[in-house]
């Protein structure tokens, strides 16, 4: 089964690695919507993959971490890409839930980032 829960934060960032003509070079925001996907057997006892409370209590520190902060002064986001971002996010949640296997982030409603773990 796979189930999924989703979150959002507004962050600032900007891309250090782009030329100085480029848009995403200045200080600019988002407002980022996350979708983390579980898997895994339904519990005959419960009903379920995962409590989604059980989630929640796991992600909301992180995300809140991340809510109205400067990405790039966070350790790891030197380089805040969507797919940076996504890759960061798997290595705080994966070991606290093992059951993740899929992250989707948006950074706009028509862009974003998948990540798997691969």
């Amino acid at each position: 089964m796979l189930i999924y829960k989703q979150f959002t934060f507004d962050a600032a960032h900007f891309l250090p690695n782009v030329s100085e003509t480029h848009k995403c070079r200045k200080i600019h925001g988002h407002t980022y919507h996350l979708t983390l996907f579980f898997e895994g057997e339904v519990s005959a006892e419960y009903g379920w993959v995962i409590d989604f409370a059980d989630i929640k209590k796991h992600v909301n520190p992180i995300v809140k971490s991340l809510d109205h902060h400067f990405l790039n002064e966070i350790e790891g986001l030197e380089n805040p890409t969507s797919e940076v971002i996504c890759m960061w996010l798997w290595n705080k949640i994966k070991p606290l839930i093992p059951e993740l296997c899929r992250i989707e982030l948006k950074e706009t409603p028509t862009s974003g980032a998948v990540y798997s773990g691969k």
